[in-house]
């Protein structure tokens, strides 16, 4: 009975897109372990960028700074 967990962040996933997630998720484990998809649990997560962090800061931060970083370089 696998679980999987998928943790992304919140910015926008589709309804299909995290179906297409769940049902190739699925037909991986089927194809490759074997598994039953009838038993076969994936769950998607979606955390707000100011609660997932990456090198020292959070994911709200670091995108605030890429977007200065990318306005000075037009500039």
């Amino acid at each position: 009975m696998p679980y999987v967990n998928i943790k992304i962040t919140r910015e926008g996933a589709t309804s299909a897109q995290k179906a297409e997630l769940i049902k190739e998720v699925t037909h991986l484990l089927a194809r490759v372990l074997d598994k039953n998809p009838a038993t076969t649990f994936v769950v998607i997560d979606e955390v707000d960028i100011e609660n997932w962090g990456v090198g020292g800061i959070s994911v709200e931060e670091l995108r605030k700074q890429n977007k200065s970083t990318n306005l000075s370089e037009k500039k």
